[in-house]
């Protein structure tokens, strides 16, 4: 049987020559495309730093300020002491939340936010007083968590004062040992708190004796007893129906809700 022509042989060397040549080949467009893909993302890289840093367009040119009622704008904006000019990416927004807060006691919460591409904005949420102290010709604001935080020429309107009338030489110097001036003050913000509305917008004075002997006294001359801070909701429903129920009482007790009294003197 004759073997394999010159021709065939030239086919088959052929054959077995093309599928390393393609893979190869293969290699090497994939390569290229890596390395095309490569300096692609770093240029975008290299452009993105420079946008971001170096470039005019993305830099601080305003500041805004919102949620301030009585601080001013321009105090806010002095205490905050934005970088103006600077690339927006770089301001430290935490930096910035510490400084306000710092710096503007009244201030509760703050929100520092970028406002691409140009400015930033200071959200801001001042402490509510619920109390105020008297000190001198002054008043001493305190919030809700018993903070004293600012101090102001006039009262606030609609705010009651606090006034400690504990005596050192009674019973309740103990009380004022054992929970600290700091807890007393607290144990009348958590009292002032639970007042009904009614009756809060009359409260002239939260007067704290000990810690389980807080009364108020309203404008109009009547006097409520209302004892610790505890159970606040069930004091503030029973004085509500108590002064429904004896509209010419000029003195009610609410120390203990379940045991309510009330008296015309």
């Amino acid at each position: 049987m004759a073997g394999p022509t010159t021709a065939e042989r030239g086919e088959r060397q052929q054959e077995s020559s093309d599928p390393p040549l393609a893979r190869r080949r293969l290699r090497l467009t994939r390569l290229r495309t890596i390395i095309i893909l490569a300096v692609v993302l770093a240029l975008l890289a290299v452009g993105s730093v420079w946008l971001l840093y170096g470039s005019k367009w993305l830099r601080v040119e305003r500041v805004s300020v919102s949620g301030a009622r009585v601080l001013t704008s321009e105090q806010v904006l002095e205490a905050a002491d934005v970088p103006v000019g600077a690339p927006l990416i770089s301001v430290q927004t935490d930096a910035i939340e510490a400084r306000l807060r710092r710096k503007l006691t009244r201030i509760d919460a703050v929100d520092v936010v970028r406002a691409w591409p140009h400015g930033i904005g200071l959200k801001v949420v001042e402490r509510t007083p619920v109390l105020i102290v008297q000190k001198g010709g002054n008043f001493i604001e305190v919030d809700d968590e018993g903070v004293r935080f600012a101090t102001v020429s006039e009262a606030p309107k609609g705010v009651p004062a606090l006034e400690l009338s504990v005596s050192r030489s009674s019973s309740a110097a103990a009380s004022l040992r054992r929970f600290g001036e700091g807890r007393l003050v607290r144990e009348a913000v958590r009292v002032a708190r639970a007042i009904p509305a009614a009756v809060a917008r009359s409260t002239e004075v939260v007067k704290v004796r000990s810690y389980d002997d807080i009364s108020l006294e309203l404008g109009d001359g009547r006097t409520v007893r209302w004892g610790s801070g505890e159970k606040g909701a069930a004091k503030a429903r029973t004085l509500t129906a108590l002064m429904k129920a004896s509209p010419d009482a000029r003195y009610f007790d609410v120390s203990v809700p379940t045991a309510p009294a009330s008296a015309r003197s």
